[in-house]
């Protein structure tokens, strides 16, 4: 038997997700959590062969949970099951040590054979976030201080008020803002942000 840990803050969705498996018949659910923090402490009491997280959750978010079950055991098999394909999402959750990346729209056989592949030590990106990785360059990806500068953008901050937040100078923050503009590819900083969100730099 494969021994699942299943982390959403939506309790039909985990209801959902632990139906499916448990009718597969070569898998168990050992753990349901509803947030990060309460992730790492199943995750910690049932020490499961394989682990479905959300992104979005409470408390600790699915990034935070990922690096805290690595923490407690470095080689264990983490699914991330999420609404969002944003390369930057993809990339992040791969690179803290997710084995498999799927959005939850995915048909309950193909979510089965991933938690068998990734048990067998495999990895899996379904292949629309493979897409939104492959299509982006690395040359795009922005920095600490532009994410920074973005997020401020984002709460609707003026350029002014986003340097006085940050201890720069309102010209360092429109250069900021500028080279935003060329590497995600942004007509203004409206376009930005909406771009920002889609592709998982940043969330509200």
């Amino acid at each position: 038997m494969i021994r699942i840990l299943i982390a959403d803050d939506h309790p039909m969705m985990r209801e959902g997700i632990a139906a499916t498996l448990q009718a597969q018949g070569d898998m168990e659910i050992v753990g349901i959590a509803a947030n990060g923090e309460e992730a790492i402490a199943q995750f910690a009491r049932h020490r499961p062969d394989v682990s479905l997280l959300d992104l979005q959750m409470p408390v600790k978010d699915g990034l935070e949970a990922i690096v805290g079950i690595r923490a407690l055991h470095a080689d264990a098999r983490i699914v991330v099951l999420t609404t969002f394909s944003g390369d930057a999402r993809v990339i992040g959750a791969l690179k803290a040590g997710a084995k498999a990346y799927l959005l939850k729209d995915v048909p309950g056989d193909e979510l089965a054979e991933t938690v068998r592949r990734v048990y067998t030590g495999s990895s899996v990106v379904a292949r629309i976030a493979q897409q939104e990785v492959d299509h982006h360059s690395p040359a795009d990806k922005l920095s600490a201080r532009e994410l920074d500068v973005l997020r401020l953008a984002a709460n609707g901050n003026s350029n002014r008020a986003i340097g006085e937040i940050l201890s720069i100078s309102e010209p360092t923050v429109k250069t900021h803002m500028s080279t935003i503009l060329v590497k995600l590819g942004a007509s203004d900083r409206t376009h930005a942000v909406t771009l920002a969100l889609k592709r998982g730099y940043i969330s509200l």
